[in-house]
């Protein structure tokens, strides 16, 4: 669980994910179109992605975990969450609040 939460934190955006999961694949997707560079962490890539995916796990109480995105060190929460946010038009606005984008 330090793990995770310590690479939440160390950049604007990060995103847990699984290189073959297609909602992963699109939130990255939406990200990269909005100009953000998120870190993302493939957990089918990671050596400790096993651990990393039991500990988003419990913190989300959610199987599968991914995609799960943090923005300024903050659980923002998966696909559907991330794309009511960018619906809302909200999304924007705390990528800008987490010094992710500059508009």
């Amino acid at each position: 669980m330090d793990r995770v939460m310590k690479l939440a934190s160390q950049r604007a955006v990060v995103i847990f994910s699984m290189s073959s999961c297609c909602m992963s694949h699109t939130i990255k997707t939406l990200f990269f179109e909005l100009g953000v560079n998120p870190a993302v962490y493939e957990l089918d890539e990671e050596p400790m992605g096993r651990e990393m995916e039991k500990a988003l796990v419990k913190l989300l109480g959610r199987k599968p975990p991914v995609p799960a995105v943090f923005i300024g060190g903050k659980l923002i929460g998966w696909t559907d969450k991330v794309m009511s946010l960018h619906l809302e038009g909200n999304l924007v606005l705390l990528l800008r609040d987490a010094g992710a984008l500059w508009l």
